[in-house]
């Protein structure tokens, strides 16, 4: 018998690369799969992304919903079996009102979950970040576990911090409101990278992406990053077994400064990864620049910190155990190269 067999699991936000790429394993593992996208007009598009990987046949359907509105929810999570929530905002700068993210990203967790609760389902899996972990606890020569959370009165945090953290609290009072822990968990994932099911590439592969592209020098941060197919696995791990009721995991595999995955990209990709650069930039310039680039202007606080993450607990209680994160960066900029998001070098000899 399948894995999932005559399991149904809602997925919002499909339309993601997260999100697609939890429909993929879930369709493989034989869950029947429903999933959510704003505009519905986006179907093809989900249909086409999720058959690069597995036939969807009839096993997936999609269903239109907007966390910003109370409409659709409960029609679309009746007879769920289980609901992976994924879908939250994650912006390629930090907008200037910091409620642009906070409100719908907490609002629009509550309203899955309170839908998903009144339905009777099985398990709520939250995707949640370690921004909700790490934010006031950076660069403290300790290593976090889930029994860390993020301090909303420390300085500097920008409104993804503030949202990721405000809206997983918000979940778990709800739950615990009701009596119902038990019917949540919360996957804490790091800096998820990955191949692409598209060319709608996610945010999270900026790092990778602006390295292959070339800049002057690198400024001195570092992620814990963790394959989306590993996530989705711990989320799959989260949502089926009974240990994981009420109950944080961190997804995360391994810390590393960008100048150490910039060394991974020339051994790995050669030719393809001659822009790479080489020199690491000083903090005084990165936090320069930082004032004319939204995207490096997220990270300033970081700039120097190393934060390390215990997941114990999801490799004993649950059994997981992510793949190397060399060969995850390999597969991210080849799929980045492949889907001409990168523009890579022509090889020596190659006619124009």
């Amino acid at each position: 018998m399948a894995e999932g067999d005559g399991k149904t699991v809602l997925v919002t936000g499909g339309s993601g690369y997260l999100g697609g790429w939890c429909v993929v394993e879930l369709l493989r593992r034989g869950f029947r799969v429903r999933t959510t996208v704003r505009n519905p007009a986006r179907e093809p598009e989900v249909r086409a992304a999720v058959g690069t990987q597995v036939d969807p046949h009839h096993n997936l359907s999609v269903h239109a919903a907007d966390l910003i509105s109370d409409e659709h929810w409960p029609q679309a999570i009746e007879g769920c079996d289980y609901v992976l929530h994924v879908a939250s905002p994650l912006p390629e700068s930090q907008p200037k009102d910091p409620d642009e993210l906070i409100v719908p990203a907490r609002e629009g967790t509550l309203r899955v979950l309170r839908a998903a609760l009144d339905s009777g389902i099985q398990r709520l899996v939250l995707t949640s970040s370690v921004a909700a972990i790490r934010g006031g606890n950076e660069g403290l020569g300790r290593t976090l576990d889930e029994a860390v959370w993020t301090d909303l009165d420390a300085p500097g945090l920008t409104p993804y911090v503030q949202s990721k953290t405000i809206a997983e609290r918000a979940a778990w009072d709800i739950a615990a409101e009701r009596g119902m822990r038990e019917r949540v968990a919360a996957v804490n994932p790091g800096v998820i990278i990955g191949p692409l099911l598209s060319d709608d590439r996610s945010t999270s592969l900026q790092t990778i992406e602006r390295l292959l592209n070339g800049m002057p020098a690198m400024p001195r941060l570092g992620f814990s990053f963790v394959d989306t197919r590993d996530v989705v696995d711990l989320q799959i791990r989260a949502m089926t077994a009974e240990a994981a009721g009420g109950e944080r995991f961190i997804a995360v595999t391994q810390f590393l400064w960008m100048a150490e995955v910039a060394g991974i990209l020339r051994q790995r990709l050669g030719p393809a990864a001659s822009k790479v650069p080489t020199r690491v930039a000083p903090d005084l310039l990165v936090r320069a620049m930082a004032l004319f680039d939204g995207g490096i202007r997220s990270f300033r606080s970081s700039l120097g910190k190393r934060t390390d993450y215990d997941t114990a607990k999801a490799r004993e209680r649950l059994g997981w155990s992510p793949r190397p994160i060399e060969d995850t960066i390999a597969q991210a900029a080849e799929s980045l190269v492949e889907h001409e998001v990168v523009d890579v070098p022509a090889p020596a000899g190659a006619s124009s």
